[in-house]
């Protein structure tokens, strides 16, 4: 840091400046007010405005928001995207601030900039088109947790190559530091905290998914109106906007008071603030899909491990598809949920929701920072950890971002790049049969509990590949690749080497091969256990292999659907907050989709009690 005087003020302003600002790397011009000027804002968060227009070496301009940082100090965060000559100018309401200017120079730092979804269900990045093969973990208390702990973990996940890390950054306990000490009133303190856990998380090429505040309505609590809320966005967005983030809206949505409405107030917040239109999405109960129709949100995130609703979704759906909740690993640390298992399941519901075209986060109950378990270092070389470090390093050699579900084979559940690659995962070993286009192909087997790799010795050249996995004490993935072809593909990215089709949904009950059997009349309770079953109308190899999701959606209330069933019968519980108003009238939807990956939609309108 240096001094230099800003006109003529009574003590003088202090100014931390970047001569040479690396692209996609943030900078803080810090500037400090005098005591005469900070008192005439007592409450500077809710009064002082500082903001700075930047103009790149190709003369574009952007809009950057300052924010207060605590006692006379106020900052502008930026980063900058084009190298070469930058400059910027202040505008204020505090007067020794407002007009100052600032140049510097941005060298090329080699980064391939921000994250953006790409060609419907990829990742890449900005600047350079690369592919990002989207891997997270959990740590919803990574700015609350002992730093020795908090920097063992971002080594620890830096090696293994994860490359997100999702958490809160306002937790709704109290025992922890708080975010807010009233609604208009940031603790800077904790913010200066995550600055520096962010900082050290992006400089290990981790992306940091921050979920905005936790369930329970937790935002709504913190911040009553509008006004606040925006406010807030606008605070969070300066001083994050310029770091490798994704925003993962609020923990649970579904649990919010008119949490569809509330979701897409702070969408239009972030779209105002956030100068660099990072990833937009959030946590929810099951899915957040049903928000995609307010076209504010990026991608959908899941909290499920049901296998139908990641490949019905997949088929349907033009977004990449996150599943940040399909398992939590217990090794050791314990378990409170249902979802919380061991490190073989783990693994298997891994491979199983890759199959559907997903991105996995990872959580480890000693680690994930949950209300029951303490965040403990020794579970951080947990076995689920490692299976995740090898999935990665598996799909890092394959087309990972053209891959689709593919359902030309028997035995198991496959991905595939047609004519290219095709890649089978075995959950319970025995024959497997897969379709391929009539190429020569390189055929291996790979164990996901250790990574072993096996080459056959024959290559494989025809269109119906018959295989047995070398043994049958674990599950397997097959894998046929044209390494050649892939070698030369691979002298240039490119993102569009098939084009990726919207399946249409076939809702034609003369062409649908099954029915809803029960429930059987037109008047369903909410809050109540209903059993539900389908009847298959039609039998064929395909509809055998028919999986099902139940959603239901009072249209009035304007809530968007609720997923309420994944299984063929069973019983269901229509949520009570699907309506706020009772008798209400709701589209009870049933989907199915068979084994060729035909999908098909039967609708019934049904009146929901309380």
């Amino acid at each position: 840091m240096w001094r230099i005087a800003w006109g003529l003020v009574a003590i003088p302003l202090l100014a931390q400046t970047c001569a040479q600002v690396p692209t996609y790397s943030s900078c803080d011009w810090v500037f400090e007010a005098t005591e005469a000027e900070m008192a005439a804002h007592p409450n500077p968060y809710l009064t002082a405005t500082v903001h700075a227009e930047f103009r790149s070496p190709r003369h574009r301009g952007t809009l950057a928001h300052g924010f207060w940082d605590g006692g006379r100090r106020f900052v502008i965060r930026y980063a900058p995207t084009d190298p070469g000559a930058w400059d910027f100018r202040v505008t204020s309401n505090i007067p020794s601030i407002n007009g100052r200017a600032e140049k510097f120079d941005a060298p090329d730092s080699g980064s391939g900039g921000f994250l953006k979804a790409e060609n419907y269900h990829a990742w890449t990045y900005a600047e350079k088109r690369t592919a990002h093969l989207w891997m997270g973990d959990t740590s919803y208390r990574f700015p609350w947790i002992d730093r020795a702990v908090f920097d063992a973990m971002v080594e620890a996940r830096a090696k293994q190559k994860f490359n997100h890390l999702r958490g809160l950054l306002m937790h709704p306990e109290d025992k922890y530091r708080k975010a807010y000490l009233s609604p208009d009133q940031p603790n800077v303190e904790h913010f200066q905290e995550v600055d520096k856990r962010i900082r050290a998380l992006n400089a290990k090429g981790i992306f940091v998914d921050l979920v905005l505040a936790g369930d329970e309505n937790h935002l709504g609590k913190i911040f009553p109106n509008r006004q606040q809320r925006e406010r807030f966005i606008k605070y969070v967005a300066s001083r994050y906007t310029p770091m490798m983030i994704t925003w993962q809206g609020v923990q649970e949505f579904e649990e919010y008071k008119d949490g569809r409405a509330l979701l897409a107030e702070i969408a239009e917040y972030i779209a105002k603030y956030d100068i660099h239109n990072h990833p937009r999405s959030t946590h929810a109960v099951t899915t957040s899909a049903p928000l995609l129709a307010d076209q504010w949100m990026t991608h959908a995130i899941y909290q499920s491990s049901s296998i139908a609703l990641g490949a019905v979704d997949r088929q349907i759906l033009r977004v990449p598809l996150v599943n940040a909740e399909f398992a939590y690993e217990d090794s050791g640390a314990g378990k409170s949920h249902g979802h919380h298992v061991d490190s073989d399941t783990f693994r298997k519901r891994l491979w199983n929701m890759t199959m559907n075209g997903m991105y996995p986060t990872f959580g480890n109950t000693g680690t994930y920072g949950g209300r029951k378990f303490e965040v403990e270092a020794k579970h951080l070389e947990s076995p689920g950890a490692k299976a995740m470090a090898m999935w990665y390093e598996f799909f890092e050699d394959t087309r990972f971002w053209e891959l689709q579900p593919y359902f030309e084979v028997t035995g198991g559940r496959a991905l595939s790049l047609d004519g290219v690659e095709y890649i089978v995962y075995i959950e319970k070993p025995g024959p497997v049969t897969v379709v391929t286009e009539k190429k020569k192909y390189d055929v291996y087997w790979y164990r996901p509990s250790d990574g072993e790799t096996i080459q056959e010795k024959k290559d494989y050249k025809g269109e119906l590949f018959e295989g047995t996995p070398p043994d049958d004490k674990s599950d397997w993935v097959l894998h046929l690749s044209r390494d050649g072809r892939k070698r030369g593909m691979l002298k240039s990215w490119k993102f569009e080497s098939r084009r990726v089709y919207k399946q249409q949904v076939e809702s034609d009950p003369k062409k649908i091969p099954f029915v809803v059997e029960t429930p059987s009349g037109d008047e369903i309770p909410a809050g109540k256990p209903v059993k539900f079953a389908v009847k298959l109308t039609r039998e064929t190899k395909a509809s055998k292999a028919m999986l099902y999701v139940w959603t239901v959606e009072a249209t009035a209330a304007n809530q968007g659907y609720r997923v309420i069933g994944t299984e063929p019968s069973g019983e269901f519980t229509i949520p009570a907050a699907i309506a706020s108003e009772f008798p209400a009238v709701a589209t009870l939807r049933l989907y199915g989709i068979n084994g060729n990956g035909k999908v098909y939609s039967l609708d019934r309108v049904v009146k929901v009690t309380r």
